[in-house]
This record gives C-alpha cells, structure tokens and sequence, in this order.
C-alpha cells in the first residue's frame, strides 16, 4: 500500500490513510490464504498493533484496523531477524535467521505456497533484486503525503520493467495495479514495442 507520491506511511494518518471502503475491503478479505514475510522492524510494528499499541496520533483502533491486524495474527508468518529473539510472541510467527533470499529461494523450490511480503521494504528490495518476486502488487491511496510522508517505497530499487497483469479501482478511488517484474541490468537500449 502507497500514497500517490510512493510513501509506506505518513506521520498522523491511520491505516488506509483512512480511505478504505467496503470494495477494497471485502477485496481483501476475498485474498488467498498467505505466509506473510517480513522483517523485523515490520514484525515489532505490526506485533505491537496486534497486542493493542495504537499508532502515533491516534486514540483507538478503528474496527478496520483492528480486522486487518486480527487477520494477520491468524496468518502465517515468517519473521527474517538476528536481532529479535525466540520465542516471538505473535501468533503463528517463526522466526528465521538465515539469509532471507537464500530461505525464500528455498521456500519457493519447496512449494510453499503463496508468499507475500508485508512491509518490510529492504526485504521486499533484497528480494526483487534476487529475481524472486513474481508478482509486484502495488493498492495506491490518493494522497499525496509530501510534509508528512515515511518509508519511500522505492528509494534503493534496481530499474525494473513491468508487464501488466491486473488493474482496478475500488471505491472509486482506490488503484490497484499488478505487474510481473522483471529487473533490468540497465535502461532499455531501444523503444518498447
């Protein structure tokens, strides 16, 4: 999830940036079952939401806040750390110390099953790089949070070419588009055809 000018997060906003609507919720509550990878500045951020902190600015939870997080405690996850230590205390969390590549490159030849990413930018970076992604799902907000916007998504990325595999709008408003990646060693010589 982003806003328009590719910010993770904003400092004040509440989950969605508070645009979510029943479309894009009901979307995601229609999703595949998922092992959720992160790392572990993600982990202690949604682990704490899921034992009841409350994000900077805000007073409670907003019941679609707290149905996100309760679906994710469910979920499976997978947490690549050297700093966090067993046992993780979030439901149905294993942590791995291994190279995250290395493990999800062995994930994957295992027949896993779906992974995706949460957060976890460098994460998610480490692993396009490594050609591991398949599939770059990317559910814009339409806000543009330029004075208060963190975690700039794409700082750090390779030059990556997108074939276009999904797009729609929820609620009028909401813009999801989905590609299959493909990481380019430099620009493009000619035109695309």
């Amino acid at each position: 999830m982003t806003s328009l000018d590719g910010h993770a997060s904003g400092e004040g906003w509440p989950g969605f940036w508070g645009l979510e609507g029943p479309e894009y919720l009901a979307w995601l509550g229609e999703q595949p079952k998922a092992t959720y990878l992160m790392g572990a500045n993600t982990y202690r951020l949604m682990s704490g939401f899921a034992a009841g902190e409350v994000p900077n600015g805000q007073e409670d939870f907003r019941p679609e806040e707290e149905a996100s997080v309760d679906e994710l405690t469910q979920a499976s996850k997978v947490v690549f750390s050297s700093s966090l230590e067993e046992p993780l205390t979030w439901a149905n969390s294993t942590l791995v110390r291994d190279d995250a590549v290395e493990a999800v490159r062995a994930m994957k030849s295992s027949g896993s099953g779906l992974l995706s990413t949460i957060g976890s930018l460098s994460l998610c970076r480490s692993l396009l790089r490594a050609g591991l992604v398949d599939r770059f799902r990317v559910v814009m907000f339409p806000v543009i949070t330029g004075a208060t916007g963190e975690e700039r998504i794409y700082d750090g990325y390779p030059d990556v070419a997108l074939e276009m595999i999904e797009h729609r709008t929820f609620d009028g408003r909401i813009q999801l588009v989905e590609y299959k990646p493909r990481v380019l060693e430099h620009p493009p010589l000619g035109v695309p055809a």
